[in-house]
């Protein structure tokens, strides 16, 4: 056996070898490191939000003074969001229902108490996720969930709780705190008592939510019975930060409420991840075929070698074995260079992410990639060297 291997690698070149598994080095390099950077890098774009999605934007239109002085409704029209909902980046649209009635909520402390009055939105509850089943509401229960922003804690927190010689809360006191709301017609002869709690803060959503079920019902028995247009949409979209979202909300004079820069970064950074990676899988693509045409010109050469061999009796297996061990040891040797690369270059940056504020992820899928492509590098040189071995016996 060690005699073929002599034989049948003797016009081996050893400099193409070596091109081969430094090119396919630095393809996979690329694109391991690619990967695996986005994948730690991009929960810092990730806003921490149990509640709402980073793929949802909230869009209203803009507010204007001639709007505001006419007094006209600044809603979504029925048109308008089936057109919204045809555009290729919408994966789903919901309105927002606000309240038709007047809220007041109070809470009693003890020594202290507060009463203000208030306003509610709901969307649609797929567009919600509050864990344990905290968000749930059925005619006839006596107690609301809500979610507010968490910001409008803040403004308690360090403006009126401050000034008024009320005591700071945090988001756990406040969750456990009953509220009392009372809900009043617009005549003040239809009045709702409930309880409420709340059942969690948001960053993104900049109102004061309960269950859709709850404020239709409400709507239903306090308000004044006239249809009303929404006046803002949540939007599900596939690409968050597409410029295309941005023009077309700029054509019909639109907004995104919140800030934007999150989604913005966040496409971004899934596009230069995904130039990289394009780049890294070109430069993999060209080194297989350099190593494909490395093999295929020696066995060109030791082609009538190879069909001596197999008119002497060796089996295929035999003949193509020296070329397999090739074409084996040096994709491998590729792809385990590529890969402590990748684990080289995390250790680099990783501190400097995380000092961003990411949460860093598993290596689990970069090395299940890695070995993916390495296997298939190696399977499709393995297919050409055992089709050329079969040409030979044909000869």
């Amino acid at each position: 056996m060690k005699i073929i291997d002599r034989l049948l690698r003797r016009n081996t070149s050893a400099a193409r070898v070596a091109g081969f598994v430094i090119s396919n080095f630095i393809g996979l390099a690329i694109v391991l490191g690619g990967l695996q950077f986005y994948l730690d890098a991009r929960s810092i774009w990730q806003q921490k939000d149990s509640f709402i999605s980073t793929d949802y934007l909230v869009i209203n239109k803009k507010v204007t003074s001639g709007n505001t002085i006419s007094g006209a409704d600044a809603g979504f029209t029925d048109a308008e969001l089936s057109d919204l909902k045809r555009q290729p980046w919408v994966r789903g649209v919901g309105s927002f229902l606000s309240n038709d009635f007047k809220a007041y909520m109070s809470v009693d402390g003890g020594s202290h108490s507060l009463s203000t009055q208030m306003f509610f939105e709901a969307i649609p509850d797929d567009y919600v996720d509050v864990k344990g089943g905290e968000w749930h509401w059925e005619p006839g229960m006596n107690e609301v969930p809500i979610i507010i922003n968490k910001d409008y804690l803040a403004l308690y927190n360090f403006g009126f709780a401050s000034s008024a010689g009320l005591p700071q809360m945090s988001e756990g006191i406040m969750s456990g705190i009953p509220m009392r709301l009372v809900l009043r017609s617009d005549d003040g002869r239809r009045v709702m008592e409930v309880k409420g709690h709340v059942a969690g803060f948001s960053n993104r959503l900049n109102t004061i939510l309960v269950p859709r079920g709850f404020l239709e019902e409400a709507n239903s028995r306090l308000g004044r019975g006239l249809p009303r247009l929404p006046k803002r949409v949540i939007v599900d979209v596939s690409r968050p930060g597409d410029v295309a979202i941005a023009k077309y909300l700029d054509e019909h004079d639109w907004e995104v409420a919140g800030d934007k820069s999150a989604s913005q970064a966040s496409f971004l950074l899934r596009v230069v991840t995904a130039i990289v990676m394009g780049i890294g899988c070109v430069i993999t693509l060209l080194s297989f075929f350099v190593l494909l045409l490395s093999v295929s010109l020696i066995m060109e050469k030791n082609r009538d070698k190879l069909h001596s061999l197999l008119m002497l009796g060796y089996d295929l297996g035999t003949v193509a074995s020296p070329y397999r061990r090739l074409v084996i040891g040096a994709s491998a040797s590729a792809g385990l260079l590529a890969l402590a690369s990748m684990f080289l270059l995390r250790a680099c940056y990783l501190g400097a992410v995380t000092g961003l504020g990411a949460q860093p992820a598993s290596v689990w899928l970069t090395v299940v990639v890695a070995v993916a492509l390495t296997a298939a590098i190696i399977m499709l040189n393995v297919l050409s060297v055992n089709r050329r071995v079969r040409s030979a016996w044909r000869r």
